[in-house]
């Protein structure tokens, strides 16, 4: 969810430099169950526009008129929506509303964080009734400092509920390859909502426009490739077509901690490719070699481009949530632990 609030802070940054002013509207508890869970987010602007959802659809109409109060008195503000009977979905959410107005001190941690790509937390004051209480809104912690989301910098009332999300870094593909397969790979990370920077050999004449939706790139060799940022909420997919130069690659990569790292090709080649690896790295953690991941990608048919890049975006999707992947109608118990 980190990128949707990254998105949420960035756009309303552009609509405040347009004279607009916007709201922010957050799934702060829930009773029973629901299309999404607490800590989604939605921004609304106060020209009508929205950013994000916090539903299927259906709750975005009615969160697009109680804020037109909001934008009025200023004052936050909680609204429920009982989905029992127009979602199907056995639920009641609690959605907290609250102008956005956070201050430059907020915007400078913020873009450090997302920079160094530390964890941070937001903390969301509420009270399960309707309408406005004294003390309600959210505040992100950035490691020891609090910085309120609405201009009134108000203080939060200790009688009132409060929903605490501990907020990961952005998740990020690095894709190792510059074929037509990594910009499909690429195409659909970035529609996921990951960060995703392209590393093509130092010879190729391939740039960032040649990857849509990419945000970063990297022309170099095995062995000048920065890998100080990749960790644990990274995955990398090696897709060179060449043995040699995945080889290298895999290489550098025992100095990083990613938590995937796919090999395009048969088991005959990542059988091959380990071999060699591990009488270059003889010394190498068994907790690396466990992230490698090859042939990439879950067993659901794929054949194309498209089909290969929604196949490995799955199953990074699953070892990084540590999830066996099985079909729904299959799972026992609920659909969310």
């Amino acid at each position: 969810m980190t990128h949707e609030f990254k998105d949420i802070v960035d756009q309303a940054e552009i609509a405040r430099k347009k004279g607009i002013r916007s709201v922010l509207a957050s799934v702060v508890a829930l009773d029973g169950s629901s299309y999404r869970k607490p800590g989604v987010r939605m921004l609304i602007l106060e020209d009508g526009g929205m950013i994000g959802a916090v539903s299927g659809g259906c709750v975005e109409k009615e969160i697009l008129l109680q804020s037109e109060s909001v934008f009025k008195t200023g004052k936050p503000k909680i609204m429920t929506y009982d989905g029992r009977y127009r979602l199907g979905c056995e639920g009641v959410l609690y959605i907290l509303i609250e102008l956005f107005e956070p201050d430059i001190a907020f915007k400078k941690a913020f873009s450090r964080t997302q920079e160094e790509r530390d964890s941070f937390e937001i903390w969301s004051y509420f009270d399960k009734k309707e309408g406005s209480a004294l003390g309600i809104g959210s505040w992100v912690k950035i490691k020891e400092s609090f910085f309120s989301l609405q201009s009134d910098k108000q203080k939060a009332d200790s009688a009132l509920s409060i929903f605490k999300q501990s907020m990961p870094p952005c998740f990020k593909l690095v894709i190792i390859g510059a074929e037509h397969d990594a910009v499909q790979l690429c195409k659909y990370a970035a529609l996921t909502g990951w960060e995703v920077v392209v590393i093509s050999g130092p010879s190729e004449s391939k740039s960032i426009m040649n990857f849509p939706g990419a945000t970063g790139f990297q022309a170099v060799s095995a062995e000048n490739m920065e890998i100080s940022s990749i960790d644990n909420q990274t995955a990398v997919v090696l897709m060179t077509h060449n043995f040699a130069n995945d080889l290298r690659y895999l290489v550098r990569l025992k100095k990083a901690n990613p938590v995937y790292i796919g090999v395009l090709g048969p088991k005959k080649r990542r059988e091959d490719l380990l071999s060699q690896f591990i009488e270059y790295c003889p010394d190498v953690e068994d907790a690396f070699l466990d992230s490698i991941h090859g042939p990439a990608g879950i067993n659901i048919g794929s054949e194309t481009p498209q089909e290969i890049a929604v196949s490995i975006v799955a199953e990074i999707l699953a070892v990084a949530r540590k999830q066996d992947p099985v079909s729904l109608s299959k799972k026992t118990g609920k659909i969310h632990s």
